[in-house]
């Protein structure tokens, strides 16, 4: 019985976390994935990944200062590392080689200006 409520706390635990990267839709018509009190939003624009940053308020966050910036993106069976740069206001921008494909999955990690890390995953659709 024991291991049986360990098992259901393990379950509920991973769901609640695939649930935490859930996307809803953005103001410029990407997903959007909350992580660490900022909201990030994913969008494609022609050949170019762009994600743009937002604070709780909903207000756009500045992406001055941020470092480490990547996109890991695995599509049809290959995966690539994408570097990010600062596009101002608040934008991250990188060079897709290809279109992201349905399905694609995109990990985006960061490092903001205050120091603090972030990462968001997304799914192409």
């Amino acid at each position: 019985m024991k291991q049986l409520i360990i098992a259901a706390a393990a379950l509920a635990a991973f769901l609640s976390t695939a649930v935490a990267q859930e996307a809803a839709k953005g103001p410029n018509g990407g997903p959007v994935v909350e992580t660490h009190d900022v909201f990030v939003e994913m969008t494609v624009e022609e050949n170019t990944i762009v994600l743009y940053f937002a604070g709780q308020d909903g207000k756009p966050m500045s992406s001055e200062g941020t470092t480490k910036a990547r996109a890991i993106v695995q599509d049809a069976g290959k995966t690539i590392t994408i570097a990010l740069e600062t596009q101002q206001p608040n934008r991250l921008v990188g060079p897709l080689p290809a279109p992201l494909g349905a399905g694609a999955r995109v990990v985006v990690s960061a490092t903001l200006a205050d120091g603090h890390g972030i990462q968001a995953r997304f799914v192409n659709n």
